[in-house]
């Protein structure tokens, strides 16, 4: 079975100019595969390329391009089965990250991991969220 990859389109209002990024650093903002959409990691960026003041703003943020990628294939977050967080200052950081998670992300929940690293691609960065996601039976590409 083929893979895909899913392009986000240049004038996202939730991606904006941060398109760019992903043939910058050589990479798909997903791949649809056996049934499964694997999005790579999301960080919390604006649209204009700043990142969100807070690990809440940052969390929404990603939380809110995941919801796009799925958008774009016709999902949405109740088709997420595995994701998968990496947290900068994981201690200091985590109420912040929980409160916008559980305000964004509701039952059925997927699977997920919580990973504490010690930085991201920029030093700004405070989460980034990979995931995967199911296609309904009748819908698998």
């Amino acid at each position: 079975m083929p893979s895909y990859p899913v392009e986000v389109p240049d004038d996202s209002p939730v991606f904006g100019g941060t398109t760019t990024a992903f043939a910058r650093f050589g990479h798909a903002a997903a791949i649809r595969s056996h049934g499964h959409l694997f999005i790579s990691g999301q960080i919390g960026r604006r649209p204009d390329g700043v990142a969100g003041e807070t690990v809440e703003e940052q969390t929404e943020i990603a939380i809110r391009r995941i919801e796009e990628i799925l958008r774009l294939e016709n999902l949405d977050l109740s088709a997420l089965v595995d994701v998968t967080s990496y947290h900068v200052g994981i201690r200091q950081n985590m109420p912040g990250f929980l409160e916008a998670k559980q305000r964004l992300v509701k039952a059925p929940y997927p699977a997920w991991s919580i990973i504490g690293v010690s930085g991201l691609a920029s030093p700004e960065l405070l989460v980034e969220i990979q995931a995967t996601a199911a296609y309904p039976d009748n819908a698998a590409r």
